[in-house]
């Protein structure tokens, strides 16, 4: 009878095992499914940017950081061949914004992977001032705010400095731009569809919370930073930031709502009044199922889409830049000729006249090269590495123009 019941346990161990192996194996094939969708995607003439929407969006999204140096940009329709200049490091200390800018940087460590020796971060660190700074001065209508760092330093840890950038330029114009305007009525209004989605998909939670007189303001931080400031695992951080940069704007709030709506029976079981639930939820929980709440802001962002919030709940979007020119941002991704096209383009302009190297310089493109993955292993490691063998993947003058 022992030996019977023993046996059942065995077998039944082996199928749990079977299965979990089966899992993985299902995991893996689908992961290796979206790399083959990715690829050719973004080999297509147009770029497929639907197909790379749906991978950015979908269950483990970008998967890997050396995807996202490919994908980013054409999320945003950044031609990797046309990227800024490195900043001029003799313009910071005019700026109007230095000094605030340098106080919010500097308190920023815990936003640098641990471990990183402080040399390293102090490398990063004074990048992303010449980057927030060099993309204010470009840009005079946008305006500093306490926050924007934390977004800024997630696209300088993944892309690097010069496409860093480009990107945050690019984004500052439209999914930021918002937020920087010189006021805070814009991010007030984009906080104003947060109760309509819980009103639509909750009323009795919805409820709760008028009658606790909490507001908004408790997803301030989560929407201005892109959740950056109040996550702690920059995996997660990421994860987010693939889903946004490929959805709408306001896709930030609809995380949001799904957070709340998460939280439901934690917030209907507290005190029924402003401090108790302000409390609660603006401490943000750090094991969320984000997988399972990017789909519910998906689900809900095309069952109550924001011309319906603006009907239900008398919203504006004229007053929104960012959502009123978000239509044109989509039209123009859509255009986009993959980067072996765009290399070719670049490979057929008339060669720039050479500059004479300095003294003590060394010319030749190999030891510039050379000098450049130094210059990145000094400064990042093993991470930059991967940098430059993407780099290299996509073209040696893409290599270039880091540096």
């Amino acid at each position: 009878m022992k030996k019977t019941k023993k046996h059942q346990q065995n077998t039944g161990s082996q199928v749990t095992g079977n299965e979990h192996v089966k899992k993985q194996g299902e995991q893996e094939s689908r992961k290796r499914q979206k790399l083959v969708e990715i690829h050719q995607a973004l080999n297509s003439d147009p770029v497929d940017i639907e197909t790379l929407h749906t991978a950015a969006i979908s269950e483990g999204g970008l998967l890997t950081d050396e995807i996202r140096r490919k994908v980013w940009p054409k999320l945003l329709s950044i031609n990797i061949y046309e990227l800024p200049a490195k900043p001029a490091k003799d313009a910071r200390e005019n700026h109007k914004d230095y000094n605030q800018v340098l106080l919010d940087v500097r308190r920023s460590m815990r936003r640098f992977p641990k471990g990183m020796r402080t040399e390293q971060r102090e490398v990063l660190q004074d990048q992303l001032i010449d980057i927030i700074l060099d993309v204010l001065q470009r840009n005079p209508q946008l305006h500093y705010y306490q926050g924007y760092h934390d977004i800024v330093v997630t696209f300088l840890l993944v892309v690097g400095e010069r496409m860093a950038i480009a990107m945050v330029e690019r984004l500052s114009n439209h999914h930021l731009r918002d937020f920087m305007d010189p006021t805070m009525d814009s991010t007030k209004h984009i906080l104003n569809y947060l109760m309509p989605i819980l009103e639509q998909v909750d009323p009795e939670l919805h409820s709760f919370m008028l009658r606790a007189e909490v507001g908004t303001i408790f997803a301030l931080s989560w929407l201005i930073t892109w959740y950056g400031h109040v996550l702690s695992e920059f995996r997660h951080v990421l994860r987010l930031y693939d889903f946004f940069l490929a959805s709408h704007p306001l896709m930030a709030i609809y995380f949001a709502a799904v957070i709340v709506l998460h939280r439901e029976q934690e917030v209907k079981s507290c005190e029924c009044d402003m401090a108790s639930v302000h409390h609660l939820l603006s401490q943000i929980p750090q094991d969320l199922p984000y997988e399972s709440l990017i789909t519910r802001a998906h689900s809900l962002f095309l069952l109550y889409p924001p011309s319906l919030l603006e009907q239900r709940a008398a919203l504006q979007s004229r007053k929104s830049i960012t959502i009123n020119s978000f239509h044109d941002f989509q039209l123009a991704t859509l255009k986009q000729r993959p980067d072996a096209i765009l290399r070719q383009q670049l490979r057929q302009r008339p060669p720039a006249l050479p500059v004479a190297p300095q003294d003590g310089q060394t010319s030749g493109t190999s030891q510039l090269v050379k000098v450049a993955v130094w210059g990145i292993s000094a400064t990042l490691g093993a991470a930059a590495l991967a940098v430059v063998q993407t780099a290299l993947d996509w073209a040696p003058e893409f290599l270039m123009q880091l540096f």
